[in-house]
Order: C-alpha cells, then structure tokens, then sequence
C-alpha cells in the first residue's frame, strides 16, 4: 500500500492565510497525497493550483457542527462543486441522530448526495466521540441508506480523535462499497498504519508529511 495514496491533507483552521493554504496545496502535489481538504472559500484556488496533479480537491460541509439546514448543506455543497471540488465531507445532523431522528438525518445526508449528483464522492462525519455504541452503529446504517460513499469518524473540532476500536466498529458495519475515513489523532505513521489495519480506506491529517517523511 502507497500510503501517501490514502492520505487526505488536510488544514482547516479558522485563521488560515492565503500563503499558508498555497503551502498545503504545494505539499500535496509534492507528495502525491490523495487528496487536499480545505475549506469552502479555499476550494476555487486547490483547484486550479491542482490541475493535471494526481491530487484532487476536498471540502468540508456543514462544518464543524453539523447542525445547517439540510437545504444550506446541499447548496453549500453544489457551490463546491461549481468551484472544482472533488470531494464533499459533510458532518452529519449529530443531535438529530441523538434525539433518535433516523428519517430527518437520512433526508438531510441524501440532500447533499443529491445535490453533487454523481459529480463527486460524499463522506459523512459521524463524530463518533459524541455518540454510543448504538448510534455509532445506526449513524452507519443511515450513511449507507442515504447512498453517500463514506462514513468518516471525526471533524477534528471536538474533544475525542479517530480511535482504533471505532474505526473497526464502522468497517465491521458497513459494506465494502462504503469506504472508513479516519480523522484526529493520526500524527505517525504508526498511527497511520493502525488505522489501515482497524479498516481505514482514507486518513484525514494536517501531519501527512511526517507521516510519509518521519521528519
């Protein structure tokens, strides 16, 4: 496995320069990372500094909190497209899930799948640290329902990182057509390893070029 092949790059700071995202998207061509995730008003730019690079160009929906409208995400999520995204993280509608919600958090995950129409993958962020077992589990059976393409574990912005026995928890509940991103925490590539190991079919990290470089 080329590692850096499974690797979204990833910054998504509130305070984030121009140069410093130039510097990110510079990073992922030089090392061949899957791909780059920034965020929304950065997507224009990923995109043309990536043409003809093996790097594609990701973004975050909904996010961090996950609790937009359904018809803000999708409309968040077909600007995206129209400024040469690839890829769409968004975060899942979290205490619509909590308060046992299944229908308005399928309806609200298949507003995005419907807005990208085809044109680019859809991963959801479940934010596993919030949730039990159970929802866990449920939040896997809502992806899938809904016809997104991956079930994604963290944003970064809350308390708790990608764990390993969540990670293996999402891949034993899904099937092989969805895919297990794993975000937070992946700082090595020990961690990176593991996470692969756990089912892990993508990495969501800002540290990708210790990972692939060990410096």
């Amino acid at each position: 496995m080329e590692l850096n092949r499974v690797i979204d790059h990833t910054l998504l700071k509130a305070d984030l320069t121009q140069e410093e995202v130039l510097l990110v998207i510079e990073e992922a061509k030089r090392y061949h990372f899957y791909a780059v995730c920034v965020n929304p008003i950065w997507v224009y730019l990923a995109a043309q500094k990536l043409k003809r690079a093996p790097t594609i160009v990701c973004t975050v929906i909904g996010f961090p909190l996950g609790a937009n409208t359904s018809e803000t995400k999708a409309f968040e999520a077909k600007n995206a497209i129209e400024n040469g995204a690839d890829e769409i993280d968004m975060v899942m509608n979290i205490g619509a899930l909590r308060s046992g919600m299944k229908e308005v958090v399928q309806t609200d995950i298949q507003a995005v799948v419907n807005a990208v129409k085809d044109q680019a993958l859809v991963k959801v962020i479940i934010e596993t640290s919030l949730l039990t077992r159970d929802e866990l589990i449920t939040a896997c059976q809502l992806v899938q329902a809904a016809g997104a393409d991956f079930v994604e574990t963290s944003t970064g912005f809350t308390t708790g990182a990608a764990k390993i026995e969540n990670v293996h928890l999402i891949h034993e509940n899904v099937t092989s057509a969805i895919g297990v991103k794993a975000v937070g925490g992946i700082l090595t590539k020990d961690d990176a390893l593991r996470m692969t190991e756990a089912g892990a079919t993508r990495l969501g990290t800002d540290a990708s070029v210790i990972i692939i470089t060990g410096k």
